[in-house]
């Protein structure tokens, strides 16, 4: 941070470069006098040879900066100061421009000695510079400067940009700099961080005085609206929170801009140079003073981190360098939390911090009555607080649409006052006024477990989580005040945390906010369209209260050693008590946290059409209140993962599942066998093709097994009988067909073809070399020894006509790959050969082969990190060990996949050998770890020769060597 400016009288001379910190020396990491003389001694060196003393002047700075630079690493890694890092890599590239602005005036444009001044404006002007980061200068010129002086500054900056700098300028007089800042913001702060570096000193003095007096007096409403506007609309293009896993340390939410934000204001206002002032001015405690001096380091350290690690100016901390970062910091792994998890805690409540720290300032701004401009209403006011009494209600006021104190000590004087300031703003429908949440900040000590376990505190906290306004809005209120985590200890130790996983988007208490969000949009009936099913189900739910705790608290135990579903039941099982539920409200909530993950993964990893799918769910659910309530809860769950995670098709997986358990818990199951239901199921397809030719009826409605026609909706297979039909007329073996779904968001690509053992492996090749990501994969085989498969693949474009081209494009390549056309080890190549290796996350293979999960069938589930080909290496080793594939899931959590098999082997059975399963598992744990890579070598080309594709394969045939 700057100290304030010492008063220098305007002179003629050059100063040595001024400081951000004038009483550090960091000549331990750059010997100025040293560089000098070393400039010097290239000039005398190359008096009459410009362009060698330039080459060599080049590579003095450069190696000057490079040693600076790596002193400044390797001190970073000895010390950890995030702020001394910056500091000491400003020092030294205040002195390289120093030394480059002498040996410039002094031998290469002698006549401009002491013509013009350079500064340092932007981040770099408060002393602190990031490794990669922009090199921002204002050079200021006299009235009406000569060329020379245009060609000195040149001169200096193609010195700067040839050593690898990123060097932003301007060159301006005073005058030109004092009317650009009434009209631009940007440069009206670039100019408030102006800091003196070398040259005519008198030009930057002149400049300070003239700014403070002709544009920040009078204007401090005006610019502190227009930062916090600019603010407000950084953070939402951001994403508008700070529990982001991947934040931005620089731009995001709780990052460093944030601080540089409340600088400037307090600059600007307050007239200081350093944030230190602003305790003495009573506006910042001591306490909040460290704890913005502890922010500042702690995030100026992990930008350093970033910036030496990677070699370039990154700000987003992704989980390709959080790990990395987290071992430099020295983080390690504790029972239930990594080294990189525990780091990310600490910097989400180091955010969290920022944000306190804002409210504070926003809050003393307002004592101060800041004088607004127009439109600066509802940021900063400058009148007198306007305040109404609240009916019934004596402890606070209302501020012009703000709930505010009615007294400095209603916190002291009643704790409960701190739950009754929430509950009263969501009854009223009011915002905070800063001040009420600075004194909640700083009351938080308050909060002790007589507060806890009052009665009427539980009441009123109830009351706002299953409020019909915005409970989410109340939650994240408190949580951001410190309140939440305080009055509930089980929330408070799950604040700030992430998972270190690109599933969840959020930090663990930013999601289960999110999924209170949710809840209430379905209970205010605004989800019909995004939900039809829980939207019709809520109304008659007979219990709000536990399915808004169970929402609330389905996490609450992550982060734990043991599983966090387990734990999450027995801490709910206490709260509910403290929360006033009954003892059968109690074991509701606790059923729902036990089994919150059930349901999903249930409806993405298993075969819905399986019956022993529904019977051993019904078992586990065993209520038609429980299957509602948990359907409810797991679409808010995943919900609240993060953007794109919830789509329409895995709604309809929801709603396939919910309507199948519900009508074997209602006792409506069918008694009907599967070989009638069948029959009846051709029969209906017989009947829809009534405008075909009796003979073309009977051929394709009899093509199909039973388990097509007890799983595939007649509107379907009758738009299959239609395209098989068109590839018999045009005697095509082999055929694509695609189609979109925007509600559900998936394409879909079926493919006609004679069966192959390793077809689907080749299908799900040939997606992979396309880019298509699969969700599912129907596969049946046809009476006349054809395959029939249908995939799901997720839907990337908005635009149907732009998706159906995708798709065409897709389908194309399959036909590209089944034909032999083109080979599928070198379409994958191509697709992958610039694709990095995930190193971020560790995920150990693992293989679970069952028979419980199905009565005809032995279900191998597959668990680990996901890459481009996978699927199709995977189906291969099954094909490879004569395993015929009936159905499969292709489910991915970020960067996991999990994948379902139901197989069989090549005559029908289950696979009972226990010597094969392990054969199995070896071979698939293998091909996971990337260890059989020769597989994409060994797939055919094709399964169809490019001469036999236009081989007709009539209704009924069979050709050669297919299985029926």
């Amino acid at each position: 941070m700057q100290t304030k400016r010492d008063a220098v009288a305007p002179r003629e001379q050059e100063a040595a470069p001024r400081m951000a910190t004038n009483d550090i020396d960091f000549s331990e990491i750059l010997d100025p006098a040293y560089l000098r003389s070393l400039c010097e001694a290239v000039a005398e060196a190359n008096k009459n040879q410009p362009d060698v003393m330039r080459s060599e002047l080049l590579a003095t700075l450069k190696k000057a900066s490079s040693e600076g630079r790596e002193r400044a690493r390797a001190l970073l890694s000895a010390d950890g100061g995030g702020l001394n890092c910056a500091r000491r890599i400003s020092w030294v590239q205040d002195h390289i421009i120093s030394a480059l602005y002498e040996f410039t005036t002094a031998h290469v444009f002698p006549a401009q000695r002491g013509k013009f001044a350079v500064t340092a404006v932007g981040g770099y002007g408060r002393g602190t510079l990031a490794p990669g980061s922009d090199i921002d200068l204002l050079f200021l010129f006299q009235p009406k400067p000569a060329e020379e002086t245009h060609k000195a500054v040149e001169f200096m900056l193609y010195v700067l940009w040839d050593m690898g700098l990123k060097v932003g300028h301007a060159t301006r007089t005073i005058e030109e700099c004092i009317a650009l800042s009434r009209s631009d913001m940007t440069i009206r702060t670039a100019i408030l961080e102006m800091r003196y570096i070398c040259g005519l000193e008198m030009l930057a003095t002149e400049l300070e005085t003239r700014f403070d007096k002709e544009i920040v007096t009078g204007t401090g409403p005006e610019f502190i609206a227009a930062k916090l506007a600019e603010r407000d609309d950084r953070h939402r293009k951001a994403g508008d929170t700070r529990y982001l896993v991947e934040p931005n340390v620089k731009e995001g939410k709780g990052g460093l801009r944030d601080l540089h934000t409340l600088f400037w204001i307090s600059k600007y206002y307050y007239h200081v140079r350093d944030t230190a002032e602003l305790v003495a001015l009573g506006v910042l405690s001591k306490h909040e003073y460290r704890v913005f001096e502890k922010a500042d380091d702690f995030l100026w350290a992990v930008r350093c981190h970033m910036h030496f690690l990677t070699g370039k100016a990154e700000e987003r901390l992704s989980f390709d360098i959080q790990r990395e970062i987290a071992e430099a910091l020295g983080y390690h792994s504790r029972p239930g939390l990594s080294a990189v998890e525990r780091f990310m805690k600490h910097y989400f409540l180091v955010a969290k911090d920022v944000g306190d720290l804002t409210r504070i300032l926003c809050a003393a701004l307002e004592d101060q009555q800041a004088k607004s401009a127009p439109g600066l209403s509802g940021v900063i006011s400058r009148f007198a607080r306007r305040t109404r009494k609240i009916p019934g209600c004596m402890e606070f006021v209302e501020d012009r649409g703000r709930i505010a104190l009615s007294s400095p000590d209603v916190f002291k004087h009643d704790p409960l006052n701190i739950i009754r300031l929430f509950h009263v703003a969501d009854i009223h429908g009011l915002e905070f006024h800063p001040d009420a949440l600075k004194g909640v900040t700083r009351s938080l000590n308050l909060i002790d477990n007589d507060l806890r376990e009052n009665d009427e505190a539980n009441r009123l906290f109830m009351s706002m989580l299953t409020s019909k306004r915005d409970p989410a809005l109340i939650l994240r209120r408190m949580n951001e005040a410190g309140v939440l985590g305080r009055f509930i200890p089980e929330f408070g130790k799950i604040v700030a945390m992430m998972q270190f996983n690109m599933y969840h988007h959020y930090t663990v208490d930013e999601h289960l906010i999110r999924s209170v969000e949710v809840l209430s949009e379905i209970d205010k009936g605004k989800a019909e369209e995004l939900h039809p099913l829980s939207n019709k189900l809520m109304p008659h739910i007979e219990d709000r209260e536990a399915l808004y705790i169970a929402v609330l608290l389905h996490d609450i135990a992550k982060g734990r050693q043991e599983d966090h579903s387990v734990a999450g039941a027995r801490v709910a099982r206490k709260l509910c008590t403290r929360f006033g539920l009954s003892q059968k409200q109690t074991e509701l909530v606790v059923w729902l946290i036990e089994e919150h993950l059930t349901m999903s993964m249930v409806a993405q990893t298993r075969d819905l059409t399986d019956r022993k799918t529904i019977t051993d769910f019904a078992d586990r659910v065993q209520s038609l209140d429980r299957l509602k309530m948990l359907l409810i809860l797991t679409i808010c769950d995943t919900r609240a993962v993060g953007p794109g995670v919830w789509n329409g098709w895995k709604g309809q997986l929801l709603r396939t599942l919910y309507f199948e358990t519900e009508l074997l818990l209602s006792g409506g199951f069918s008694q009907v066998s599967r070989k009638e239901r069948a029959q009846f199921a051709a029969e209906a397809l017989f009947n829809a093709l009534s405008d075909w030719s009796q003979k073309d009826r009977k051929t394709y409605s009899k093509l199909h097994y039973q388990p097509y026609l007890l799983s595939v909706p007649l509107e379907d297979q009758v738009r299959h009988a239609h395209f098989i039909r068109q590839a018999d007329k045009n005697g095509q073996a082999l055929a694509t067909t695609v189609r979109t779904d925007s509600f559900h968001a998936i394409t879909e690509v079926t493919v006609l073809s004679p069966d192959h053992p390793r077809l689907l492996a080749i299908i799900a090749g040939a997606c992979a070399a396309a880019g298509a990501n699969i969700v599912n994969a129907q596969i049946f085989t046809t009476s006349d020894g054809r395959a029939l498969d249908t995939i799901h693949i997720s839907r990337e474009f908005q635009d149907d006509a732009d998706e159906l081209r995708r798709a065409a494009s897709i389908g194309k390549m399959i036909e590209d790959v089944l034909s032999g056309r083109k080979r599928l080890p070198e379409v994958i190549a191509t697709r992958t050969k610039n694709r990095k290796k995930n190193k971020a996350f560790v995920i150990p293979p693992s293989v679970n082969i069952t028979n419980n999960l199905s009565n005809k069938f032995t279900v191998i589930e597959v668990e680990c990190l996901d890459r481009t080909g996978l699927l199709s290496e995977i189906t291969a080793v099954l094909s490879d060990l004569s395993l015929d594939i009936q159905s499969a899931r292709i489910t991915t959590f970020g960067e996991k996949v999990i994948d379902t098999f139901y197989v069989t082997d090549l005559v029908g059975q289950k696979i009972s050998s226990d010597s094969k399963r392990s054969n199995i598992t070896a071979r698939l744990k293998a091909v996971m770890a990337g260890e059989e890579d020769e597989l994409r070598e060994r797939m055919p080309s094709g399964i169809i020769a490019p001469a036999d594709t236009a081989q007709t394969l009539q209704p009924g045939e069979k050709k050669a060597g297919s299985p029926v």
